[in-house]
């Protein structure tokens, strides 16, 4: 038997997804005649109540293009310092809107309205533009901890107070989501921009969307375009968005149950010093051995997953991993 938890992005389309993108009606999407991205963008919006909606090819893509629409050359956004806008988007702020990055230390990249407070630039020549704080939620570097609305409301006010725009990377919205319970159409009233991302824990193969107001949408159009984002009979992807939309969100927390069953099991052995407590579908755990020996040990063992540090692994639980797959894991977990 093979595992792989590298990541919930390794998932295929199931039988019902597949038989909606096959049958999925399609124009062209530069021209604004797909009918199935329009409706896809729509009932994304929708769903957080804001106004509009762009659909692009990756996450990386929505949150680079809103850190352009929220932004000029010369200003600075604030994240958290294991933001994946910072980390994992290959130098993007810098490359594509000309911003810096004021990092903060979060506890598991949660940050507040206390800590950002005293990081945004007094008007002086000197300092960039303080005009943009980017969240990320779940946290992926934080091992999928999640922000609750609760947590969220004293930033907006905060951004609101301070002129500030609030960009929300929703790679994992879902998760969190389903950990606090909280509605998403509240999301809409805290944030400028809002990235959901629809390949990670929902199982699409392909696509995020951008939620904003309308004029931040038509803007980012243009964004997309000089990005190559344009695409045209996206439809079929879309598709699959919709449908992930429709029947993935609920069963997040089978993921959840699933990702808590593995940790237990790793708080159980001789081999691991530490268990990040898990919240959603992502478990980090420190080893002993060097991290590079213990992926050999697991590969040996069918278990795929990757390292985010020297002496830490990371397991993601998804939609394709079932109860008898984390039963296999946890039995090799034990003789490891």
């Amino acid at each position: 038997m093979t595992v792989d938890l590298r990541s919930d992005t390794v998932t295929k389309p199931t039988a019902g997804m597949l038989e909606a993108m096959w049958s999925a009606k399609v124009g062209d999407d530069v021209f604004g005649e797909d009918e199935t991205v329009n409706a896809l963008e729509q009932k994304a919006a929708a769903m957080f109540g804001m106004e509009a909606a762009i659909y692009c090819p990756t996450g990386t893509m929505t949150n680079q293009i809103a850190i352009k629409c929220f932004t000029q050359p010369l200003d600075e956004l604030i994240a958290d310092q294991t933001a994946h806008v910072y980390r994992y988007e290959g130098g993007g702020i810098a490359f594509n809107s000309g911003v810096s990055t004021r990092l903060l230390n979060g506890y598991r990249g949660i940050i507040t309205a206390e800590m950002i407070s005293p990081e945004i630039n007094a008007e002086n020549i000197h300092y960039p533009h303080t005009s943009l704080v980017v969240l990320e939620n779940t946290v992926n570097k934080g091992g999928g901890s999640c922000y609750t609305i609760e947590q969220i409301k004293p930033i907006a006010q905060l951004c609101h107070d301070r002129g500030l725009k609030l960009h929300l990377d929703g790679a994992r919205i879902f998760n969190a989501l389903t950990h606090t319970g909280d509605n998403a159409v509240e999301y809409g009233k805290y944030f400028n921009g809002v990235s959901v991302c629809l390949s990670k824990g929902l199982g699409a193969p392909v696509g995020s969307v951008l939620l904003a107001d309308k004029a931040i949408i038509n803007y980012a159009r243009r964004i997309r375009k000089v990005l190559g984002g344009g695409m045209r009979q996206a439809g079929f992807l879309a598709a699959a968005g919709i449908y992930a939309l429709d029947h993935h969100v609920e069963r997040l927390k089978i993921d959840h149950t699933h990702a808590q069953i593995m940790a237990d099991a790793l708080l159980n052995t001789s081999w691991v010093t530490k268990v990040v407590p898990v919240e959603t579908n992502i478990i980090l755990f420190d080893t002993v051995e060097p991290a590079d020996v213990v992926l050999r040990k697991l590969v040996e063992n069918g278990i795929k997953a990757s390292s985010t540090d020297t002496h830490r692994i990371r397991f993601v639980t998804h939609l394709d991993i079932h109860p008898e797959q984390v039963e296999y894991v946890v039995s090799e977990l034990k003789k490891l």
